[in-house]
């Protein structure tokens, strides 16, 4: 199994997410050895998340003043800044999670249930802990990046491509694409540019785009939020035909319904604290009487 150690990579404007501690923490391909049936059980894990912690670097007022000489120097010297404010995340998170399964993640805002199925993608770099997936994650969520400046239908031509579809796979399934996400419902809007869309119509088109393939592991942020309840009820059963297709979906949602009707487990977050995991019925109702009802 190949380890590829996750590195920050700095990008503009505020806050930016780092590891204040580099660690070889992300394996793809299969499943670390003796992980899956050292029990004798036939269940095959797609992902294993050990320890996990994840830290952002939050840079208030004046943090980007000062030469590059002095900002070379605090990176050589390991100096930090007064002006750099680190938010612990995600605290020692471990879970293992199987092939077939829906997985929901719940907690209050900001209890870093995004933040992890980032972590889980690859797309932030653990501080600490391990992250293994069997195959590559795929996270779809509102603010997936499409070109808003192109129509819909370019952007689905770009979305398969990006997926690893062929173009006659993808001109196979546009039709259906379009057809479920209910873009065409009250007009031609899938030939005009993304940026005419409603926040509601972009996410539906976003979530028919990636549950158009298989995926060995999908993570969904909050995409059953959107558009009507005959679109949620599709994208239910769209959830429920990729567990069958033998793959693995986290969905995050405030939705608890949605939660209940979708995933056969559920992992519950607060503060970056796994508190929870465990039946849906379970860890929901918990979670409800947590918050009082919510």
């Amino acid at each position: 199994m190949a380890v590829a150690e996750q590195t920050s990579k700095a990008s503009g404007g505020s806050p930016t997410p780092e590891a204040v501690a580099a660690s070889p923490a992300r394996t793809t391909g299969p499943a670390a050895p003796g992980s899956s049936t050292a029990a004798g059980t036939d269940r095959v894990p797609t992902v294993i998340v050990h320890d996990l912690h994840v830290v952002y670097r939050i840079y208030s007022a004046g943090a980007g003043r000062g030469s590059a000489t002095a900002a070379l120097r605090r990176l050589l010297l390991r100096q930090g800044s007064a002006n750099v404010q680190t938010v612990h995340a995600v605290r020692g998170v471990t879970f293992t999670a199987y092939r077939g399964e829906a997985i929901g993640i719940i907690g209050s805002n900001g209890s870093g249930k995004t933040t992890l199925l980032k972590a889980i993608a690859g797309l932030l770099p653990p501080a600490h802990g391990t992250v293994h997936t069997d195959g590559q994650p795929s996270l779809l969520g509102v603010n997936a990046a499409l070109m808003n400046d192109l129509t819909g239908g370019t952007n689905v031509i770009l979305g398969g491509l990006a997926m690893g579809l062929s173009q006659a796979e993808i001109h196979q399934r546009y039709q259906g694409i379009v057809d479920f996400s209910g873009i065409n419902e009250k007009g031609d809007f899938i030939s005009l540019p993304m940026r005419t869309y409603s926040s509601g119509m972009a996410a539906r088109l976003r979530f028919s785009i990636a549950a158009a393939k298989r995926h060995d592991v999908l993570m969904i942020d909050e995409a059953l939020a959107t558009g009507d309840r005959e679109f949620q009820k599709r994208s239910e059963e769209r959830i429920r035909e990729l567990r069958q297709e033998a793959g693995t979906v986290f969905l995050v949602s405030h939705n608890n319904k949605s939660v209940r009707d979708t995933c056969d487990r559920v992992i519950w977050l607060e503060k970056g604290e796994l508190l929870m995991d465990g039946p849906t019925d379970d860890v929901v109702a918990a979670y409800e009487e947590h918050s009082g009802g919510a």
